[in-house]
């Protein structure tokens, strides 16, 4: 995995988790991360355990030069499509990002474009630049800390293996 896209521009990586579910929310992170700094277990995180994507949550919290979270509730899925929730969930994710960047990588085929800035597409980008992979780690640790909450709430949505089947 590379660190960086462009050896001079700062770069943003976005990615979006829950997009395939069938309930609750979608989130989308957004990392700023240090071209320098080594962090060799990130990697596809349908691939990491819970608690390797809760170790690593920590490390890129901790090392990540910016960093943001963002989600978009159902009934707002509901209104827009799943298509354009997805370009608004990554878009707000970006707008919390306080550091100034130059361009954008994204995980996926598809992206709206930001306003005065350039991105990048990458097909499974969450396995070549490192800071699409700490996106990814930051949205689905959201997304799977908001279901275990809700199936606390709600026990009954057990009987529907959610926590198993987020």
């Amino acid at each position: 995995m590379e660190n960086y896209y462009h050896t001079t521009e700062v770069e943003v990586g976005t990615d979006e988790a829950g997009r395939g579910c069938l309930a609750g929310p979608i989130f989308a992170a957004a990392v700023i991360w240090p071209k320098d700094k080594e962090l060799p277990s990130v990697k596809d995180s349908k691939k990491l355990t819970a608690a390797k994507r809760k170790e690593l949550r920590e490390l890129i919290e901790e090392h990540a030069i910016d960093y943001c979270v963002a989600y978009i509730d159902n009934q707002e899925i509901d209104k827009i499509n799943i298509g354009k929730a997805n370009m608004k969930v990554m878009h707000e994710a970006i707008d919390g990002i306080m550091t100034d960047f130059d361009t954008i990588l994204v995980d996926g085929n598809h992206f709206k474009a930001y306003p005065f800035k350039s991105h990048r597409c990458f097909v499974g980008g969450d396995n070549k630049y490192m800071s699409i992979a700490c996106a990814i780690i930051l949205a689905k640790w959201d997304q799977e800390d908001y279901i275990d909450n809700l199936c606390t709430l709600y026990p009954k949505l057990n009987e529907y293996d959610w926590l198993n089947n987020m």
